[in-house]
């Protein structure tokens, strides 16, 4: 079995995250992780399904569930462009999440601005992972828009 680096997942990440921008969804894509296989993909989908809670970690925890038949996802890790949310970090509490990787911070609307732990203790998180390609595809939507 040929093992993946984290970079390998980020930038399946950064391809979901890019689907989203090609719907004019903001571009934040995830990818779930199990035994060094994806067994979920999702980007934001707020946009064409007019719904606040579908968010990229929370379609991947929907289907990385359905793939595996049960709700927790304590085997598992979560590779995501910008840093959860609050409602996000919550659902992944709640899935027990074994880690968390992501790429850019949130400054304005991540979990962690709360300064509150909000994810299960046992969940790892590193963050920084590709996190200048998961910027510039932010920046990129958002100059877009201002266009």
């Amino acid at each position: 079995m040929q093992l993946f680096s984290n970079d390998y997942f980020m930038n399946e990440a950064l391809k979901e995250a890019q689907k989203a921008f090609n719907k004019d969804e903001v571009p934040i894509g995830a990818v779930v992780v199990c035994q060094n296989q994806i067994i979920a993909r999702a980007h934001n989908l707020t946009e064409t399904l007019n719904d606040v809670t579908a968010h990229a970690e929370m379609q991947a925890i929907t289907a990385a569930a359905w793939h595996l038949g049960g709700k927790y996802l304590d085997q598992c890790k979560l590779f995501v462009t910008v840093e959860p949310c609050p409602m996000c970090a919550g659902a992944l509490y709640w899935a027990q999440l074994g880690a968390l990787y992501y790429g850019a911070p949130d400054e304005k609307r991540g979990y962690t601005t709360l300064g509150v732990k909000m994810l299960h203790p046992k969940t790892k998180v590193e963050s920084g992972i590709l996190q200048n390609e998961s910027v510039q595809l932010i920046k990129d939507f958002f100059a877009q828009k201002r266009k």
